[in-house]
């Protein structure tokens, strides 16, 4: 049992680190790197000098919008994300073997959560398709978010089906846990908005002076602040609650590390002109914070899922 559990947090740990590229992915503007999905150039293994392109190169390079040239640096950080996205999926393959295996017959309910989860991915590197097939619309972008969002709940949810601890069971910590997961999510799908204006305004300037990307944001901005408080507020008043049940303590210290970082890297970016590093973290750790408020929710709740 111990070994499955392990394993499951390892398969949640490394959705994460797709997370993680997805969001690097984006801050180096490397999205278009591969202008065609499932092969980068037509190739299965991209080209790592411009003398290596294929001869119809150009049908490529007329799909990126960033500047119509082969750069292996793009290419290569969105042929890793690829990589990765495909170690996840036969990660989570080797999960439902093992969930198929262990507990189809005792306790389906993970099997077909695991069936779920793999299907779900499945239905991500599709998606990942029409992205790049669109040329990063900002809809299909969003969309894209909040599956990785769905993804990583999963495990989640596995891990407490097999959590013996009972819930806690009340009513207005379930409802104020319901209200923040609302409000993230909409804060994500804000971000995703937010995010796409940086994208135009750092590519309109040459992604340089990045003091000056921030101020190019219009009302959309002005919400993700507004959202970000409302946020915040909910999950320290969620921990502050958890600090009275024993069975709550580890999710809140999760969930108040999640905020604390989050607004942290919040805060970099609008005041000390959009450091890089910055961004894929704010990506992770709002993702970290969304699935803080998943198993909190989970741990408040009703034991059957």
């Amino acid at each position: 049992m111990q070994a499955y559990i392990r394993y499951t947090k390892f398969v949640l740990v490394f959705v994460f680190i797709v997370i993680a590229a997805g969001g690097i992915v984006r801050t180096t503007q490397s999205g278009m790197g591969c202008p065609d999905w499932p092969r980068c150039f037509g190739m299965w293994i991209p080209p790592t000098d411009a003398s290596q392109l294929p001869v119809d190169f150009e049908k490529y390079l007329s799909k990126q919008d960033i500047d119509h040239t082969f750069n292996v640096y793009h290419t290569w950080v969105e042929y890793i994300n690829r990589l990765l996205g495909a170690l996840l999926g036969l990660f989570i393959i080797i999960h439902v073997a093992w969930s198929y295996r262990k507990f189809f017959k005792t306790n389906s309910a993970i099997f077909w959560w695991s069936l779920g989860l793999l299907l779900l991915t499945g239905f991500q590197g599709w998606l990942g398709k029409r992205v790049v097939d669109a040329n990063l619309a900002v809809v299909k972008i969003t969309t894209h978010m909040l599956v990785a969002l769905l993804i990583a709940a999963i495990p989640i949810i596995i891990l407490r089906l097999l959590n013996n601890h009972k819930p806690v069971l009340q009513k207005q910590l379930v409802a104020l846990a319901n209200v923040a997961l609302i409000l993230i999510t909409l804060q994500i799908v804000v971000g995703t908005e937010v995010r796409e204006q940086i994208d135009i305004i750092s590519k309109n300037l040459n992604y340089e002076q990045r003091s000056l990307w921030i101020q190019g944001l219009d009302y959309w901005f002005k919400i993700h602040q507004l959202m970000s408080w409302l946020v915040a507020g909910s999950s320290v008043y969620l921990f502050w609650k958890a600090l009275s049940f024993q069975q709550l303590h580890k999710v809140a210290y999760w969930l108040l590390l999640a905020i604390v970082g989050t607004m942290l890297m919040g805060l970099l970016m609008a005041y000390v002109q959009m450091p890089a590093f910055a961004q894929p973290s704010h990506l992770v750790l709002s993702s970290m914070l969304c699935m803080a408020l998943v198993a909190y929710r989970l741990h408040v709740g009703r034991s059957s899922v």
